[in-house]
């Protein structure tokens, strides 16, 4: 992580204004200002002329807000000659899902050309890159590299400043050299109406006056060179959007899958997990099994070979080891009882041998008590399963020990 004392100024602004709160915050979304301060880190490197600042932005319903914006020059080449168009970058609140809003800004002695394929009359410019935007991929930097290639073909802006004579004979002046504004933006220097010595020839100016430029003939191979380069730079362009916006879509394509396959692995875990816990459960199942047939195994082995003596009756051989076990004994048999009475009485009152009423009131009174004897068997097994639990857990003990 870079340390404040090693941020540029750049830097050290777009860390200051995107990390405040409150009523003067800049109104970006937290995920989104990272990259925000990534685009304008980016373009303040690659054009140094332009200034990220905060300024009050009013939109067409009266809504003033507190935005970013660059503010500088973009670079040109008209004809083999460098100049600087006035530009300001807005950064719209919804940036950068959405594209910024790019203004020309030409200062007191410059006039918009009119029409111009790029710029309203306001200033307002409007290009493909800007149509196409593609978040998270498009950026500022080659916004202005955009820019620049349409303006340098079709400048935006032109001089309404009138040439004034010159008292010095000797001064000359290249439409091609650049000055320092008062407001910070570069403008044009004409040549002033005096005699230039013929073995020099000066380029003609973005900024020339709106007066018609004089007739003068270019050479066929030249114009069908540039058209040409011009075309295919269009041509390259549009390929590139057009492999960028295939490729996305790809991407896209690909996110989508990759939240299908985390879902999938997702139940899968989750199965996998359930499988355990019921294999668990059936574990201490067998568990309780094996240890009931031990029981079984050794009251056999125990009454092997004894008679039933003096017992009238053979269940009385079975005696319950606790009271658990005779209370369950006595719910199941009490239980099977009301059931094959229950059996007795539909029998009954399908041969008519039961009033229906009777028969209905003899059912809702069994029923209850058939719920009471069932509802304590199931506390009861519960109550001998945890005691078998804790019987295995002292007999494992026992054996480490």
């Amino acid at each position: 992580m870079v340390s404040p004392a090693t941020q540029s100024p750049t830097q050290q602004f777009l860390s200051s204004v995107l990390s405040q709160r409150g009523p003067s915050a800049v109104p970006y979304s937290e995920d989104t200002k990272w990259l925000i301060r990534q685009h304008l880190v980016a373009l303040t490197t690659a054009f140094p002329s332009l200034e990220p600042k905060t300024a009050t932005f009013t939109h067409n319903d009266g809504r003033s807000v507190n935005l970013l914006q660059a503010d500088g020059t973009i670079p040109m080449t008209f004809q083999g000659v460098t100049y600087n168009i006035p530009v300001v970058i807005w950064l719209m609140e919804s940036y950068p899902r959405h594209p910024p809003c790019v203004y020309v800004n030409p200062t007191r002695d410059m006039i918009i050309k009119r029409p111009h394929p790029h710029v309203n009359p306001s200033g307002l410019v409007s290009v493909p890159y800007l149509h196409n935007w593609i978040y998270p991929s498009s950026n500022l930097v080659d916004l202005v590299l955009s820019l620049s290639l349409l303006f340098g073909r079709d400048p935006p802006l032109y001089s309404q400043r009138r040439p004034n004579p010159n008292p010095n004979p000797n001064f000359q002046s290249s439409s091609s050299n650049l000055s320092n504004s008062s407001s910070g933006y570069p403008q044009h220097q004409h040549p002033h109406p005096h005699p230039t010595p013929p073995s020099r020839t000066y380029p003609p100016s973005p900024y020339a006056s709106s007066r018609p430029p004089p007739p003068h003939t270019e050479d066929p191979t030249e114009v069908f060179k540039r058209n040409a380069i011009n075309k295919l730079v269009e041509m390259v362009h549009n390929d590139v959007t057009g492999l960028r916006k295939t490729r996305e879509a790809e991407m896209e394509g690909l996110f989508g899958l990759q939240a299908v396959l985390k879902q999938r692995e997702e139940n899968l875990n989750k199965g996998l997990k359930e499988m355990q816990e019921e294999m668990e459960a059936l574990e201490q199942q067998l568990q309780v099994v094996l240890m009931n047939s031990d029981v079984l195994e050794g009251w056999l082995r125990d009454n092997q070979g004894k008679k039933l003596g003096g017992l009238e009756n053979a269940e009385e051989a079975f005696e319950c080891v606790d009271v658990l076990s005779k209370q369950m004994l006595e719910c199941t048999a009490s239980d099977l009882a009301i059931e094959d009475t229950l059996y007795a009485l539909d029998k009954a009152v399908q041969v008519g041998a039961v009033p229906f009423d009777q028969y209905l009131r003899s059912v809702r009174a069994l029923s209850r008590e058939q719920f009471f004897h069932r509802a304590t068997s199931v506390k009861v097994r519960a109550a001998q399963l945890q005691a078998q639990v804790a019987n295995m857990a002292a007999r494992s003990q026992h054996y480490g020990s």
